[in-house]
């Protein structure tokens, strides 16, 4: 069905024919890639492996360990883990890089690569070339049975994670216990279900009921955390009259909530509401990616820092917060980035600071969401069928807005005074991206329907 090499790893669908999909011989293929490029330039001969809860995980598990050891490297399994988990286990053992198995938000019949540099943060695009053009030329020197090293299971790392969380100095666990919270999350049946529940009983939450909580990998609902797939976690926050619900995605570096009654907090609210909290304890700079709410600007310049946009990806925000030393980043879908805990998407400190700063503020979820500049995003997206021309298409759209302020750092983003649209293709699905951002949520959608529009004429 479909195979996509990326800054973002190599996913892929399972089954199917090599060079297509991810099947074995190319689980293998571009692990035996990646391991022989950190074997090339020195890095560390030990390496961290993780995965969510997906049906095909231990199939490709067992394949990515199992080709690293013939590498000659050290393999530490942490089986069922968290992709935030994995990043931060990289830097506690001093490993030379890392693996998460997960396809983040894509369905149950997707899988993925997500490499890790010895930082713990995803390669650049450069790192990633290397590892594709080693995969084409399968230049592979396998170990001799005698330079095998070991592979050993340790499940500890997400504890470490939790206890590294609760001791974060801004997070206050006092102000949590006393709020007593009840609060309800949509696991969607992979590892979130074992994170999240772990977190909130550290930070003294009593009162926990979990949705989706099996870890089969056969996810209830599409496991992107959109509103429309929250139907399930609003209804039981109603039910159980809960002060709030808490949905991640699979790998949990994706996060959003559910206000008391039932509404959506908006997923590109949780970065808002977070770096609203910090800006009010450190002064600083924020980074979100171009396809981002501009209430992060607002609040950001509100407290007196300044704002600025990144290309799309984790490792554009990463690059852009390390250039500009932003205090707080990440992205409008739920993806928190705390500079001095990891450079890393974690679900697992956004829910710790967001469930503190609404302690603290001693208001209802909706309360605080009411606080924040009301800004309306119309996400859609247009499958890509094989052969389409995007650059050309762009460029056409590009001549069709020239007269209006338009950035092509990632994509294209056309301004309309304040309100905006993105295009963009996708680094982990065949799509094109439409997101634009208005006051009014009929006037974005206006806009995006327009764009799609000029899209599927060109196409």
């Amino acid at each position: 069905m479909a195979l996509i090499k990326s800054i973002s790893g190599i996913r892929g669908t399972i089954g199917g024919k090599t060079g297509d999909n991810l099947t074995p011989v190319d689980i293998v293929k571009f692990t035996a890639a990646f391991g022989t490029l950190l074997i090339k330039e020195g890095a560390n001969k030990k390496i961290i492996v993780g995965r969510d809860g997906r049906i095909s995980g231990e199939m490709v598990k067992n394949l990515v360990i199992s080709t690293l050891q013939a590498l000659g490297l050290q393999v530490i399994d942490l089986d069922f883990s968290t992709t935030p988990t994995v990043e931060m286990a990289v830097v506690f053992e001093n490993a030379g890089g890392g693996i998460i198995l997960t396809a983040s938000h894509n369905p149950k019949e997707w899988n993925a690569l997500k490499l890790l540099n010895s930082r713990g943060e995803f390669i650049n695009s450069a790192e990633g070339q290397k590892v594709l053009d080693i995969a084409e030329r399968e230049d592979f020197d396998f170990a001799t049975v005698d330079k095998l090293r070991t592979i050993s299971l340790d499940d500890s790392f997400l504890n470490k994670h939790i206890e590294a969380v609760v001791n974060y100095e801004l997070v206050d666990v006092a102000a949590i216990k006393k709020a007593k919270f009840k609060i309800v999350v949509d696991a969607v049946n992979s590892t979130g279900a074992i994170a999240v529940p772990a977190l909130l009983k550290a930070l003294g939450v009593k009162e926990i009921e979990i949705l989706n909580g099996e870890v089969n990998g056969k996810f209830a609902h599409n496991p992107e955390p959109l509103p429309e797939h929250l139907t399930g976690l609003s209804n039981e926050v109603m039910k159980q009259k809960a002060s709030i619900g808490i949905a991640v995605d699979p790998d949990v570096d994706r996060l959003c909530f559910v206000c008391e009654d039932g509404t959506m907090f908006g997923e590109e609210y949780t970065l808002v509401a977070v770096a609203d909290y910090v800006l009010s304890r450190r002064k600083g700079n924020t980074v979100s990616n171009m396809s981002s709410t501009r209430a992060l600007r607002d609040i950001t310049e509100k407290q007196g820092g300044e704002y600025f946009s990144s290309a799309v990806g984790e490792v554009n925000v990463v690059n852009k917060m390390k250039a500009v030393n932003a205090v707080i980043g990440g992205e409008g879908n739920g993806g928190i980035i705390v500079p001095d805990l990891h450079y890393g998407r974690d679900a697992l400190i956004g829910i710790a600071l967001f469930l503190t700063h609404l302690a603290n503020t001693k208001k209802t979820v909706k309360q605080l969401r009411n606080s924040y500049p009301d800004y309306f995003i119309s996400k859609n997206k247009i499958q890509l069928e094989n052969g389409v021309d995007v650059k050309s298409i762009f460029e056409k759209i590009k001549d069709k807005y020239k007269n209006c302020p338009i950035n092509v750092e990632d994509g294209l983003k056309i301004e309309f005074d304040k309100d905006w649209v993105h295009l963009r293709t996708s680094n982990t699905e065949p799509i094109i991206r439409i997101y634009a951002e208005s006051n009014f949520s009929t006037t974005a959608d206006n806009i995006a329907s327009k764009l799609m529009k000029d899209i599927s004429e060109l196409m």
